[in-house]
């Protein structure tokens, strides 16, 4: 479906059809092995599906939503999650439009730097959520672009991890709220 409709309706690149499996598909459920059995994970800016889609099926325990503003991929997405019978939810919205401290884990590929991401996603996380931020090699000069950011928002823990082997390695920056203590956050 990535490599015919994907390609004709822009969601990837011609490109891109080639690679579909290291680059796209593998890396993407290699994100699994950083979330917690019975996860509810939000994908947000979903595109194509990618990590949500190949992680809802690498772990069918996990609760997936596909968040995507775009009304054309919405479709795209509702149609696989249709075909591939998933018990994915697709919601056609923004991140701001998310209920603040509703997510457990969010995850976010090629959506924006992670200063943004940061800004964006840590009002969204529960306590004890983890953004898992997608990023190539420039994760750790990401990691120091947001350093002010990161420092601002108390006991917030930040890590570099890498997921899958060979070409389907991805890096991942783990950003974690603490749990709540007494009641306080």
């Amino acid at each position: 479906m990535l490599c015919g409709a994907g390609v004709e309706r822009g969601l990837i690149g011609p490109r891109e059809a080639e690679r579909i499996w290291s680059r796209h598909l593998l890396s993407s459920a290699s994100l699994v092995d950083l979330v917690p059995v019975d996860a509810a994970v939000v994908d947000l800016g979903s595109g194509a599906g990618l990590p949500g889609i190949p992680m809802a099926i690498a772990r069918p325990d996990l609760n997936v939503t596909l968040v995507e503003p775009m009304l054309r991929r919405t479709r795209f997405l509702e149609e696989v999650v249709a075909t591939l019978g998933l018990p994915v939810s697709v919601r056609r919205a923004r991140a701001q439009e998310l209920a603040p401290a509703s997510c457990q884990i969010v995850v976010a590929r090629a959506l924006a730097p992670l200063r943004e991401l940061v800004e964006i996603t840590l009002r969204l996380l529960k306590p004890g959520g983890e953004l898992l931020a997608v990023k190539g090699d420039r994760a750790e000069a990401e990691i120091a672009e947001a350093a002010d950011i990161l420092r601002a928002a108390p006991d917030v823990r930040v890590s570099l991890d890498s997921c899958g082997q060979g070409e389907d390695t991805v890096r991942v920056v783990r950003v974690a709220l603490p749990h709540e203590k007494l009641g306080v956050r």
